[in-house]
């Protein structure tokens, strides 16, 4: 698959992206240089990028913030941020070059991505390029999937995730092959965002099973323990699952990230001096050993830009197979899963809160949850389904009614148009597609009101129109 260029590669080859991702043989594990008998506990660092796309191109075109950065003035800290992207093309070869054992996880959005191809940035690319394509350093690097559109669930339209989702993994295939996608196991939600209204959590879990994700990343504050399990350990594997208004479940393998939002625990390896205290579980009667997860802004802020390179290659250069190792998500699965632990056999948690909701269902049919909620509200008026992040000082939803009431309705007149099976490769199909999950990124409720709600409105205004013309 080529990427087009200055058109997103966002859909239109929905069969070969579904066969690629529904691939069942294991990545990691016929690659891995690790042993779990040699291993004591495990550490794991993932490196979130993202630049969203913003109308402020000739005659407004929708190009990078990063690109929109180097024009209007900003050229010094758009190379620094440029250079970030690319940065572990150099690290991780580096290091397995000088024979250490490296691993680190990389969570690219699909804007950055279609962005960094759009302004011609294809050295970035390039040099990302082996640890996606290179049988001798994929092995240390893992790409996690998101949302295309950086969208956070709790506040994007429950029938956009797949869009979202299929999107990525087109953009992502589009770049680097069919056969690096097989490889991408993992998916990290944008702001380690996670729905917890009982329907719209149900959706997204089974969107991501649908779209062929084995586990997701979750912050240890949005969730809780599910009946008969506890979650006093947060350096296990979960299985996270979901139960709808009709009864329905759905689950999918979780490992935790801890902690709140602080660039300084990647950027200063704590994950791996966390490690360094842990010994093995044992897990429905079989030993594993621990795993302390951690993912930060690959980019924002100085401990990222200066600190985080050179704490990477001397922890990377103390690690090796034994003891305390650097370990990248699917690698981890798959080596337990070689010893009969398999996910139904883990603790199993739940979206924080949705417990206090399901013990209000007497009857599960459609609405149930709904109603649940509205009877728990006229108990406690601030009692709220808005899903949770890795940082509890901030919402998506609350003071932005002005965005969000428009996006909805550019999904519904969106979802009405083209209908539950349409030409993806037709043109005005791919357009609005695009004006769609753009509108929903979270940097245009991020901000506050002013510029960036502007440029939501912007790209709403355009999907409208289209929506308008084509009807």
């Amino acid at each position: 698959m080529d990427h087009p260029g200055n058109q997103p590669a966002i859909c239109g080859n929905e069969q070969a992206i579904e066969e690629a991702m529904n691939r069942a043989t294991p990545v990691f594990l016929p690659e891995t240089n690790l042993r779990l008998e040699k291993i004591q506990s495990c550490f794991a660092v993932a490196l979130h990028m993202h630049q969203p796309l913003i109308p402020t191109g000739e005659g407004g075109e929708l190009i990078s913030n990063l690109d929109n950065m180097f024009r209007t003035g900003d050229e010094y800290n758009a190379g620094v941020f440029a250079d970030c992207y690319g940065r572990c093309g150099s690290l991780v070869p580096e290091l397995a070059g000088a024979g250490h054992n490296p691993r680190v996880m990389l969570d690219y959005s699909g804007q950055l991505l279609y962005g960094l191809a759009k302004m011609g940035k294809k050295d970035v690319l390039d040099r990302m390029r082996p640890l996606a394509c290179d049988p001798a350093m994929r092995r240390h690097a893992e790409w996690l999937g998101t949302m295309w559109g950086h969208a956070v669930a709790p506040s994007t339209p429950p029938p956009d995730y797949k869009l979202h989702m299929r999107a990525w993994q087109h953009e992502f295939a589009a770049l680097y092959g069919l056969d690096a996608l097989a490889r991408v196991r993992g998916f990290s939600p944008p702001e380690m965002h996670l729905p917890n209204h009982p329907d719209v959590s149900y959706e997204y879990i089974k969107a991501l099973r649908d779209t062929g994700y084995r586990w997701l990343l979750v912050q240890e504050h949005t969730v809780e323990a599910a009946e008969g399990s506890n979650f006093n350990d947060r350096h296990i594997p979960y299985r996270l699952m979901a139960k709808n208004s009709q009864g329905e479940e759905v689950s999918i393998i979780a490992l935790i990230k801890t902690q709140g939002s602080d660039t300084k625990l990647v950027a200063q390896m704590q994950p791996y001096y966390e490690a360094k205290g842990q010994s093995p579980r044992t897990i429905s009667g079989i030993s594993i050993p621990p795993i302390v997860t951690q993912i930060g802004d690959g980019e924002n802020g100085g401990v990222m830009m200066n600190e985080f390179p050179p704490c990477f290659k001397q922890t990377m250069a103390q690690v090796g197979t034994g003891g305390t190792v650097a370990v990248n998500g699917t690698e981890y699965i798959e080596l337990i899963e070689k010893t009969g632990l398999t996910g139904d056999k883990l603790p199993a948690l739940r979206p924080a809160g949705q417990g206090f909701v399901l013990s209000r269902i007497k009857t599960w049919a459609p609405g149930a949850a709904e109603k649940a909620i509205a009877e728990i509200k006229k108990e406690n008026p601030n009692f709220a389904m808005d899903g949770g992040s890795w940082t509890n000082d901030r919402s998506w939803v609350s003071g932005y009614d002005n965005v969000l009431s428009p996006m909805n309705k550019l999904s519904a007149d969106f979802h009405t148009a083209f209908g539950p099976s349409p030409d993806t490769r037709d043109g005005r199909y791919q357009e609005a597609l695009f004006l769609l999950l753009t509108s929903q990124t979270s940097c245009f409720r991020y901000w506050g009101q002013g510029a960036w709600t502007d440029y939501a409105k912007t790209i709403i205004a355009r999907g409208d129109a289209l929506m308008r013309a084509r009807a």
